[in-house]
């Protein structure tokens, strides 16, 4: 494993469309791991493939509660309901935060690093985190989103 170097605002990659991951080989495990470890070292709660400038649809997230590391590969929202609007913060926007409005619940479908179908409900913010790190694979950055809202 490996602690990447964290992509920041401004880095083209950041704006770009991430690609389906065909084929989970050794080289995505690889990936994973080098992610999970810089997610942690970064004191970060969600880590997408593309802050590390790897154009692939993979995501980590750990909003340390004791459920441990969630890995998707390929992530889609297939529900989402409520609202809330709360504080984000961004590794690769260090030193910038807003307000955004995420739903308050969500359903994520992808696939584990097993390649096997795996669901996730998130809640608050676990929601926010998969948001979040979902919009990063389509170019979206927090800052994109910030709305008006208490500071």
């Amino acid at each position: 494993m490996a602690i990447r170097t964290i992509r920041e605002e401004g880095d083209p990659v950041l704006r770009k469309q991430s690609r389906l991951v065909e084929t989970i080989d050794e080289k995505i495990q690889i990936l994973i791991d080098d992610m999970v470890e810089t997610m942690y070292e970064a004191d970060g709660v969600g880590l997408a493939a593309p802050q590390i400038g790897i154009l692939k649809r993979v995501i980590v997230v750990d909003i340390y509660d004791d459920t441990g590391v969630k890995v998707l590969i390929n992530p889609e929202i297939i529900s989402s309901t409520g609202e809330q609007v709360g504080m984000e913060g961004c590794l690769s926007v260090p030193g910038e935060s807003g307000n955004v409005s995420r739903p308050m619940d969500v359903k994520v479908k992808g696939l584990n690093r097993d390649g096997q179908e795996i669901v996730y409900e998130g809640h608050e913010l676990l929601a926010r985190a998969f948001c979040h790190e979902i919009d990063h694979l389509n170019g979206i950055l927090f800052i994109d989103k910030v709305v008006e809202g208490d500071e």
